[in-house]
């Protein structure tokens, strides 16, 4: 699963998208503010395929299907790459709303042998920032056309070498090279991407048990720690 994580590159992650000569915009109301622990619930930066244009957009993290009358209480943050294609919830926007979630890491817990969940930051070992396949779809609220709610969720599949000594899931982390095919949601050969990452492109380390609270927000969120106690 993936219920934390972090993203304070969008520089970087602009420049991986030049280099790969892949067209974006950014929304007129986009905005960016860098994130070190990143809750369900926040307003995120995503890159939103749509029509054949990639636009940066702020996404409410947790999805809200179109058709659905009311804002529900539950909103998925993840989704699982193996049953997404059969789950009416998800299967509108996987046909029609991908979209790329930025991250420079994100956050996972794992359980000590006295029982305790401590925090590991994980990201790329080659420092590059990562991007989560993900789905979007825009809510309009019944009563008044003119609120949309723009929301996102993060796929998950089985964990990786590096991951399955922490947790049996994880995100969807994509390969530069296939963003292009993911972003563009009428090609189904996209579907195939749905995988576990290789073994080796991740690295990971133990951090301060601060990050357990979703309001602490600081950079020292993704220090290692010898000592996870505070």
């Amino acid at each position: 699963m993936c219920g934390r994580f972090g993203f304070f590159e969008l520089k970087y992650f602009i420049e991986q998208l030049r280099q790969l000569d892949l067209p974006f915009e950014e929304d007129a109301d986009f905005h960016f503010t860098p994130g070190y622990n990143i809750a369900p619930a926040s307003r995120i930066a995503i890159l939103k395929g749509n029509n054949n244009s990639n636009v940066f957009a702020n996404a409410s993290w947790g999805l809200v299907p179109h058709w659905s009358e009311h804002l529900p209480k539950v909103r998925p943050i993840n989704a699982r790459a193996e049953s997404i294609a059969v789950k009416p919830y998800f299967r509108h926007a996987l046909n029609r709303n991908h979209c790329l979630v930025p991250a420079s890491g994100f956050y996972e817990w794992k359980e000590s042998p006295g029982g305790k969940k401590l925090p590991w930051y994980v990201h790329r070992a080659d420092n590059e920032p990562m991007a989560f396949a993900g789905l979007w779809e825009s809510w309009t609220l019944a009563e008044n056309a003119s609120e949309t709610l723009l929301t996102c969720t993060i796929i998950t599949t089985t964990a990786n070498r590096e991951m399955s000594a922490i947790h049996k899931r994880m995100p969807v982390i994509l390969e530069p090279d296939t963003w292009r095919t993911w972003l563009e949601s009428a090609n189904q050969d996209n579907r195939s991407l749905l995988v576990t990452p290789e073994d080796g492109i991740l690295d990971l380390y133990p951090v301060s048990t601060k990050i357990n609270n979703p309001r602490y927000i600081r950079k020292d969120c993704i220090e290692r720690v010898n000592d996870q106690t505070g």
